[in-house]
């Protein structure tokens, strides 16, 4: 490499391939519509640089020499390179598109959420397929979004990386719920919870997605010098519900992610009497795919399923 010119002419690169493949100056002067002794002037620089003749004499005209010949595919395949670096983007075809999109997102999102983000995709790009990502502590977002290995992170943080790409889903407001023959349900109305009974009932949490952070309902009552009694955390966040019908354990999430488990679960949803802040969903990505159209195609999809959420 250290031999290489400073800057290397990617036109004196043409000139190569045409005259292995034309093996006439003349031609390759008619050609590029240049001078003859200009194509002789770049053909003496291509020997200095190879240090080989690279066309000699042979009994019907010019032949490439085998370093000469070694060299034609090299050429052509950084022109067609270079060509295609400066080449439109052809606009994506989602009814004809191949290809695999990947999306991380907690489990705890509304239940028709997710669903509707994959049927709307499989209705748009039917030849495509999608792969849903655990979110968890042992997932590096950031990285697999910068190296191209996530197209999408769904998520609720309270405070998404700055250098990411953000847009606003939905909103879910937040109230908890419990089993409704516990002894705390049967002798309370739903709108008569007090602050203390919030903080000294056992409750049920999500384990942290982060390192070092306890997510939204946490971080907000650390940030009011408040603190609940969580007596157990839980990954499995869709099982949760199902906890709460055989314990006395108190959860706290969104109004919507509860309304498909108390059709059928014995729950009891009580007013929260802390004011917190709505859960805030949103999609992020990263600088390198704003642009792609495929991308874009992806969020418009998630959009377009999050406005069904809060139509609904």
């Amino acid at each position: 490499m250290s031999s290489l010119p400073q800057h290397l002419d990617l036109h004196l690169i043409r000139i190569l391939y045409l005259l292995l493949v034309e093996k006439n100056v003349s031609r390759v002067a008619l050609k590029l519509n240049q001078p003859q002794p200009s194509i002789s002037a770049s053909l003496r620089k291509l020997r200095e640089l190879t240090g080989d003749p690279l066309l000699v004499r042979g009994a019907r005209g010019m032949v490439p020499t085998q370093h000469g010949e070694s060299l034609l595919k090299p050429a052509k395949r950084i022109l067609d390179e270079t060509e295609n670096l400066f080449v439109r983007r052809t606009p994506f075809v989602p009814e004809q598109a191949d290809r695999t999109f990947h999306i991380a997102a907690p489990d705890y999102l509304d239940t028709q959420f997710l669903p509707g983000v994959v049927a709307s995709i499989r209705r748009g790009a039917p030849n495509s397929r999608v792969t849903i990502h655990h979110l968890g502590p042992g997932t590096d977002y950031l990285r697999m979004l910068s190296d191209g290995e996530m197209d999408l992170v769904i998520a609720n943080w309270d405070e998404p990386p700055p250098h990411l790409h953000i847009s606003k889903l939905f909103e879910d407001p937040i109230i908890c719920t419990m089993r409704a023959d516990s002894a705390y349900a049967k002798r309370t109305a739903s709108d008569a919870m007090t602050v203390e009974d919030y903080l000294t009932l056992p409750h049920i949490a999500p384990t942290a997605m982060l390192p070092g952070y306890h997510g939204v309902i946490d971080a907000f009552l650390e940030r009011q010098g408040l603190h609940r009694k969580v007596a157990v955390e839980s990954p499995y966040f869709g099982l949760i519900p199902y906890m709460l019908t055989q314990t006395d354990l108190v959860l706290t999430t969104g109004r919507q992610f509860i309304r498909f488990y108390e059709k059928t679960l014995p729950l009891k949803n009580f007013t929260v009497p802390i004011k917190f802040p709505p859960m805030r969903f949103y999609q992020l990505w990263h600088q390198r795919v704003h642009q792609s159209p495929e991308h874009k195609w992806l969020r418009d999809q998630v959009t377009a399923a999050a406005k069904v959420v809060v139509n609904r």
